[in-house]
């Protein structure tokens, strides 16, 4: 066993022991490596690189990396298609306003409420810098009330967030401070989806997966997959019910495997390096968006962004994390060093740490610089 899988296994087995099960995927130097421990489920056998696993919000990079794309097709069109293969579909402005998107997606139209004379934008919501609240109204007392019940965004159809939303107060105005908002996010699914003229997770099909060949993120999938999902638990090892969403996934909804998503990170590493590299240019529009948090974070178009102190190494970290009722995601990678992690675990306990413990290791012992 090298060094990579040796770390990567030693990650896994790490929290196997504090979770049900976990896969962990290292990628370094154009390698990868791909390891599991523990279980999928109660009688389950070692998930590994084909286990789907509920990603949560790290589903949220795949509906940036969706505007992305649409933006380019709003804005460059068939001169992106011949150089990259881009299927240019209905296009956006990362500029536009939410309400012009959403318009028609319902009789008697969508109220979308402004502050500061500032409507919201499509960047605003992809940088959670739109003012909205964190859930969509209603729901917090749900949650609070509720913590352990079976998808509890299960009533969000597109009626009951719309309504919901035409009654919402900003706490800021759009574009002035940073507020994470799964609102923000599942709107921004709703609304790409709705100017595309299809459901969400075609639309992510049809501009992330096929392009990149991942052949298992989903929000639902086929029977074949059912079965290779795995069972979520409580921190306590108790078995919950699987979530979907409703017709707000694109804040959480996606599932997906440790296979699928070294895949998504090797063409977030290679999009710096080679240009003409599967969704390259779109890629790059995602990082070349952000927005300030701190001195030393910042929110890109879904990734979240920080620099460590030079006394820590001075490394760069662009990551997201997830979790639903019975499961923990962390995906991160390092443009500059060319390594990326992927931690999914089937327990509603924080897998960050060992995520970000592994990644500061490729950092210092694996890197390949620019």
């Amino acid at each position: 066993m090298n060094e990579l899988a040796r770390l990567v296994q030693q990650t896994a087995d790490r929290l196997a022991g504090q979770h049900v099960g976990a896969v962990v995927a290292g990628l370094a130097g154009g390698d990868v490596e791909i390891r599991g421990a523990g279980r999928t489920g109660p009688g389950g056998a070692v998930p590994g690189a084909h286990t789907l696993f509920e990603i949560g919000s790290v589903t949220k990079v795949f509906t940036s990396l969706v505007l992305a794309r649409l933006v380019l097709a709003g804005s460059a069109g068939s001169s992106v298609g011949s150089a990259t293969g881009f299927d240019a579909g209905p296009g956006v402005g990362l500029d536009e306003p939410l309400a012009e998107v959403l318009a028609g997606i319902r009789p008697g139209g969508v109220t979308v409420p402004a502050r500061g004379g500032r409507p919201i934008t499509l960047r605003h919501l992809a940088t959670h810098t739109s003012g909205l609240p964190r859930l969509p109204r209603g729901l917090l007392a749900t949650a609070l009330l509720k913590p352990n019940k079976p998808d509890p965004y299960a009533h969000c159809d597109t009626a009951y967030v719309l309504a919901g939303l035409a009654r919402t107060r900003l706490r800021a105005a759009p574009g002035r401070s940073f507020r994470y908002s799964n609102l923000g996010a599942g709107l921004l699914g709703l609304a790409l989806a709705h100017r595309a003229g299809t459901g969400y997770e075609e639309l992510v099909a049809r501009e992330v997966c096929q392009p990149l060949g991942l052949v298992d993120t989903c929000v639902r999938g086929g029977r074949e997959q059912a079965d290779r999902l795995a069972q979520g638990h409580t921190a306590g090892g108790r078995p919950v019910p699987h979530w979907e969403l409703a017709d707000i996934p694109g804040m959480g909804g996606l599932r997906s495997t440790a296979a699928d998503l070294a895949i998504f990170l090797r063409a977030q590493l290679a999009a710096d390096r080679e240009p003409d590299a599967p969704l390259a240019p779109a890629i790059t529009l995602t990082r070349e968006t952000r927005h300030r948090v701190n001195p030393f974070a910042w929110m890109h178009l879904g990734w979240l962004a920080h620099r460590l102190h030079t006394q820590q190494g001075g490394h760069l970290q662009i990551w997201h994390n997830g979790g639903t009722g019975g499961f923990r995601s962390f995906v991160a990678f390092d443009p500059e060093k060319q390594v990326g992690v992927v931690v999914l675990v089937n327990t509603r306990r924080s897998a960050d740490p060992a995520g970000t413990a592994l990644l500061r290791t490729l950092q210092n012992e694996f890197a390949t610089t620019r």
